[in-house]
C-alpha cells in the first residue's frame, strides 16, 4: 500500500483535501527490488501477454480466415469483442497482485494521482512492454511468419486528428478506472471494474478502430510495431494516451476523490 506524501499542513478540520500533484512519491531504491514489486511486474507481464495475445490474435485470425477482412465492419466488430473479453481476464487476474494496469496509461494516470510510485510505475512499464513483445513474438511463431499488424491511421486521418482521438478513448478509460477500482467510495462497484475496464475498450474500438486502430494503450502499439519494425506516426500511441490517462487521473482526483482524515462517530457514540 502506498502512503499518500503531502508538503501541506493537514487543516483541521475532518475532511484534508490536496492536489493530486502533492501526493506523487517516487519511492525508495529499495522498492526496485523489492519482493512484492517484482511479483506485481511479473503480474503485468504475464496479464499484457494474456491481452496482447488474444487481441492482435484476433486481428491476425480474421485476416487469414476473411483475406484481409479486419478492416470490414464485421472485423471491428470482432476486434472489440475480443479485446473487450480478453481484457477483463486480463485485469480480473491481475487485480490483486498488481491492480491490473495492463496499460502504461493506466499505470501514469494513477501515478499522477498518487496510487502508484515512480520506481514501481517505471517497473510496470518495463513488464507490460516485455509482455506484449513477447506476445507478438509467439503470434508469430504460431502463425509461421505471419505479420504482427503495427497500429497506424486510415486514410484521411490526419495525424493530430488521431492524437485527440486517443486522447479522449484514453481519457475514458483511465476516467473508468479510477471510478470502479481506485475510488474508495466505490464498494460494491468494484466488483464489476474489470468488465466495465473491458467494456469501455470494446465500445472505443467500435468508435476509434476505423481511424487509427483504436490503441489506448502504449504497449499494446509497441509489440507489433517492434516486431513488425513499424514505427510510422508511432509517437501517436505514447502521446495520446499517456495525455489522456494523466488528465483522467487529475480531474477525478481533484474533483471526485475524497479522502478522510478521520470518520465522523455516530450520533449515538457522543
Amino acid at each position: 500500500m502506498i502512503s499518500y506524501i503531502s508538503f501541506q499542513t493537514p487543516p483541521s478540520n475532518l475532511h484534508q483535501t490536496t492536489m493530486p500533484i502533492n501526493r506523487i512519491a517516487v519511492g525508495t531504491r529499495d522498492e526496485a527490488t523489492h519482493p512484492d514489486a517484482l511479483k506485481a511486474a511479473l503480474a503485468e507481464f504475464i496479464s499484457t501477454l494474456i491481452f496482447v495475445f488474444a487481441g492482435e490474435g484476433s486481428g491476425m485470425a480474421f485476416n487469414k480466415l476473411t483475406s484481409d477482412g479486419s478492416a470490414t465492419p464485421s472485423g471491428l466488430v470482432a476486434a472489440s469483442i475480443a479485446h473487450a473479453f480478453a481484457l477483463f481476464v486480463a485485469v480480473s487476474v491481475g487485480a490483486n497482485i498488481s491492480g491490473g494496469h495492463v496499460n502504461p496509461a493506466v499505470t501514469f494516470g494513477a501515478f499522477v494521482g498518487g496510487h502508484i510510485t515512480l520506481l514501481r510505475g517505471i517497473l510496470y512499464w518495463i513488464a507490460q512492454l516485455l509482455g506484449s513483445t513477447v506476445a507478438c513474438l509467439l503470434l508469430k511463431f504460431v502463425t509461421n511468419g505471419m505479420t504482427t499488424s503495427a497500429f497506424s491511421l486510415s486514410s484521411g486521418v490526419g495525424i493530430w486528428n488521431a492524437f485527440v482521438l486517443e486522447i479522449v478513448m484514453t481519457f475514458g478509460l483511465v476516467y473508468t478506472v479510477y471510478a470502479t477500482a481506485l475510488d474508495p467510495k466505490k464498494g460494491d462497484l468494484g466488483i464489476i471494474a474489470p468488465i466495465a475496464i473491458g467494456f469501455i475498450v470494446g465500445a472505443n474500438i467500435l468508435v476509434g478502430g476505423a481511424f487509427d486502430g483504436a490503441s489506448m494503450n502504449p504497449a499494446v502499439s509497441f509489440g507489433p510495431a517492434l516486431v513488425s519494425w513499424t514505427w510510422d506516426n508511432h509517437w501517436v500511441y505514447w502521446a495520446g494516451p499517456l495525455v489522456g490517462g494523466g488528465l483522467a487521473g487529475l480531474i477525478y482526483e481533484l474533483f471526485f476523490m475524497t479522502r478522510h482524515t478521520h470518520e465522523q462517530l455516530p450520533t449515538a457514540d457522543y
